[in-house]
């Protein structure tokens, strides 16, 4: 879901460093709070894996370019169930990074727009984790009705963004907003298919559930809050 150079530019920009700052902020807090219930080491690795996990999903995985920005195969859901929510932010952050300076340059002038658009999604499927699971539930039971209600706040939060940016930086014409339809309705084709892999993945997980790598995950993966 790079966010085409130059949608957003010259003194709008503040803006977006504004957001991602806010975003960063944000993370302290969430870093903070895993490691209350995580050893550092296991933050370390958590962050390493969902760092190469972005890295794959955006570099390697199919991607297009659709309207405003491009079609990715984010799985945030994914990294939030597996890793948690700051690793998956730190390892979204960081990946993003890592594909801009050394595969993509030319995004690099809308890192923290883009950066904001995959975090504060993930913010809120945080949140929303919290109203929607019950807490003796652990995430490697949840049903499809679970997984699927995060996976369409995720990506829905990610057009939303994308949304925003557009008509913030282009404004209201009617180009503009064709292209952000168009983006939008083929990125929420994503969601048909995250959350069938998110189920997969943790099917995986819980076969795993007395093996010696499930440190490797965050503790909410194997046990109720």
């Amino acid at each position: 879901m790079h966010i085409e150079p130059g949608v957003v530019d010259g003194a709008k920009m503040i803006f977006a460093y504004g957001t991602a700052a806010a975003a960063a902020g944000y993370a302290v807090k969430l870093i903070a709070g895993d490691l209350a219930t995580h050893n550092v080491a296991s933050f370390a690795v958590r962050t390493v894996l969902a760092t190469i996990g972005v890295f794959i999903f955006f570099e390697l995985m199919p991607h297009f370019a659709v309207g405003v920005s491009e079609v990715h195969f984010i799985l945030g859901t994914t990294l939030f169930l597996l890793l948690g929510s700051a690793p998956a932010a730190l390892g979204l952050a960081v990946g993003l990074l890592v594909q801009g300076m050394f595969f993509a340059p030319t995004d690099m002038p809308m890192y923290f727009v883009n950066v904001t658009t995959l975090l504060v999604p993930l913010f809120a499927i945080d949140a929303l984790a919290q109203r929607i699971i019950p807490q003796d539930r652990a995430y490697v039971d949840l049903a499809y009705a679970d997984v699927f209600k995060l996976s369409v706040a995720y990506q829905g939060g990610v057009v939303a963004w994308v949304a925003f940016w557009a008509v913030y930086g282009q404004g209201f014409g009617a180009a503009n907003l064709n292209a952000v339809w168009t983006f939008g309705a083929a990125y929420m084709l994503v969601v048909l298919v995250e959350p069938i892999a998110d189920l997969a993945i943790l099917a995986g997980a819980k076969a795993l559930r007395d093996g010696s790598i499930r440190g490797l995950f965050t503790h909410r993966l194997y046990n109720a809050s």
